[in-house]
């Protein structure tokens, strides 16, 4: 047991490593799995979830795994003391799990000039870029998540004994594939932070081979978005009573 800090940390590099490394073994070339498709993505996505929180669980961590849970959390408990080492943490995880992709990739960055395809592997991008709409897209998706993820750890969903141990990492990784399916054409459904902001830091720092921009520009979008919606969560869950 390693504890709650350096859970967060953890499970969010694995997120992270897993969701990014899905995204380059389709846009980067002489993969095996380039151009497998969206279905593919968003599949791989569900399981990095499951297991990011399945780590974090497992070494003494909360398995929040994202700032706006983190910020929701404190909001419902009125306790903010691990508001910033978990999001500290969530961040380096990030970043970490962004750098680990770049390695296990390392042979295949500079194989084709597509700055965009490459910064697509670290970050999300909206298919049609208005800002308003694209923050309201990941605001409404965020919103669903955590709505969903407290319906699945509520009392009435789980019982006055909660669900079997460990059960409830396979509901939020199936939870996370269906929105992507359903949700994440508009904008790439970051919903997190930390696999946003964090990634696109390491992209920008990393010496990776015609890498482009890292399109600051956006960046607000897939932070305001999803912390506006945890904070709004926060008090709905209270409201429909799943807190």
């Amino acid at each position: 047991m390693m504890g709650h800090i350096f859970g967060e940390f953890l499970g969010v590099l694995i997120i992270v490593a897993f969701g990014e490394g899905v995204v380059a073994n389709i846009t980067l070339e002489k993969t095996i799995g380039h151009n497998a498709g969206s279905l593919y993505a968003q599949t791989a996505w569900g399981l990095a979830v499951m297991f990011g929180v399945t780590a974090s669980l497992a070494v003494g961590g909360v398995g929040q795994l994202n700032p706006v849970f983190t910020i929701m959390a404190a909001l419902i408990s009125g306790d903010y003391s691990e508001v910033l080492p978990f999001i500290v943490a969530q961040m380096a995880g990030g970043f970490c799990g962004a750098a680990l992709v770049w390695l296990l990739y390392l042979p295949h960055w500079g194989l084709a000039d597509n700055p965009a395809g490459t910064l697509g592997v670290f970050c999300t991008a909206p298919g049609v870029r208005n800002l308003p709409l694209n923050g309201l897209t990941e605001f409404l998706a965020t919103l669903i998540l955590c709505v969903l993820a407290s319906a699945i750890a509520s009392k009435g969903f789980a019982g006055t004994n909660g669900l079997p141990q460990g059960f409830g990492t396979y509901l939020v990784g199936m939870l996370i594939w269906g929105i992507g399916m359903s949700f994440g054409g508009p904008t790439g459904y970051a919903l997190n932070p930390a696999r946003d902001l964090a990634p696109r830091l390491a992209h920008a720092i990393l010496p990776i081979e015609g890498k482009g921009g890292s399109d600051w520009g956006y960046a607000i979008v897939p932070v305001v978005g999803p912390m506006a919606a945890g904070v709004v969560a926060a008090g709905l869950v209270k409201l429909i009573g799943l807190a």
